[in-house]
């Protein structure tokens, strides 16, 4: 089998390309791939490292106010178009699939034109422009909320959940926290705010930490490498507290994730996958920054299903999230509810749920 994999501009979709690519390799190692992004894209250095075939096509994205770029944009897309039925032509895919971003238009969009069949996956609940507008195209559209069907045309839609939570599925490791200078009998708590951290998130965490220190859990705050030195400043300033650990980035972050007992996080859709495949218990912290609040609307899917609990940036402070983990964390019977209204939310078979869609479309 032969597929194309479009997917760029944020790990948030390219990640969970990535994550499907690795497992259909392991489960049908004779499957050969293409990916098809941007040069100046996270792509462009993520996909390569993965020894994945990469090509790369001019395409920038529509910018939502009015614009001369947008006409060049227009002009850049039709041109994509021809170059994506050149190489899909010479390649000759089985299926093309689109995980989101602007680079997918043209390559999808191209593929439908050609009768290939095609597949987009929308990892959040509210849609980008370029799955709204593929949508109108593709065979199938393969969502992660349910609260997403509605922006899609109802016959193409089918729930596969995010390949990332395939990936984060495994053994817990008790060394792992070990591995922090920590307790492994003590409730531990993950506080993160993206690979590049979070300020108001920051802010609060270090107004805490006085606090944090005199609690009878534990605390993993990974600030991002802006953040870090600040934050290592204030640590030493209280004494540096046994159960306080402050690191800048987790590379092992599915080994972490399988051995602490809360999150606190921003509201990616990523990070809801794997939260819900392991079963976590979360207080989701959405960012007011990305496109359309999709955030606040992913973390809605989980507090309405009692897996997480809900704190809007605008009232976050250093008491609301003292008292938000708290809450939590000192309250077993609350923990085991959470975790199994998360485990419930779960889709844990995500990547071979996306990939039977796929294969069904190729026959």
């Amino acid at each position: 089998m032969k597929i194309v994999v479009s997917g760029g501009g944020t790990g948030g979709h390219i990640y969970p390309a990535l994550a499907l690519i690795r497992t259909i390799k392991e489960n049908h190692p004779n499957t050969e791939f293409l990916y098809i992004g941007t040069e100046k894209g996270l792509e462009s250095k993520l996909v390569t490292m993965e020894n994945i075939p990469f090509h790369a096509i001019n395409i920038t994205g529509i910018k939502r106010s009015l614009s001369f770029e947008n006409i060049k944009t227009l002009f850049r897309f039709v041109k994509g178009v021809q170059d994506c039925k050149r190489i899909l032509k010479s390649f000759k895919p089985d299926v093309v699939i689109g995980t989101g971003g602007y680079v997918c238009g043209p390559v999808v969009y191209a593929a439908a034109k050609q009768k290939i069949p095609t597949v987009i996956h929308e990892q959040n609940s509210i849609p980008g422009l370029t799955n709204k507008f593929l949508s109108r195209y593709v065979n199938k559209v393969a969502i992660c909320f349910e609260s997403a069907k509605e922006f899609f045309p109802e016959d193409k839609v089918v729930l596969t959940g995010n390949p990332r939570a395939t990936e984060v599925i495994g053994d817990k490791n008790p060394t792992i926290i070990q591995s922090y200078g920590l307790s492994e009998n003590k409730p531990t708590v993950l506080i993160f705010g993206g690979s590049r951290g979070a300020r108001p998130i920051n802010e609060a965490v270090v107004k805490s930490l006085a606090q944090f220190a005199a609690k009878p859990y534990q605390i993993i705050y990974v600030t991002g490498d802006v953040h870090y030195q600040e934050v290592e400043k204030e640590v030493s300033l209280i004494g540096k507290p046994e159960n306080i650990v402050v690191v800048p980035f987790i590379h092992n972050m599915p080994d972490v994730l399988r051995s602490v007992d809360l999150v606190v996080a921003r509201a990616g859709a990523t990070t809801l996958a794997e939260l819900t495949a392991l079963g976590i218990p979360s207080i989701l912290i959405p960012s007011p920054y990305v496109t359309n609040n999709h955030q606040e609307k992913n973390a809605s899917t989980l507090t309405e299903n009692g897996a997480a609990s809900m704190l809007l940036e605008k009232n976050l402070s250093s008491p609301q999230l003292l008292k938000s983990i708290d809450d939590i964390i000192l309250n077993q019977e609350q923990i085991n509810k959470m975790k199994e209204a998360a485990s419930n939310l779960g889709i844990p078979d995500a990547s071979k749920r996306l990939f039977n869609v796929m294969q069904e479309l190729a026959k």
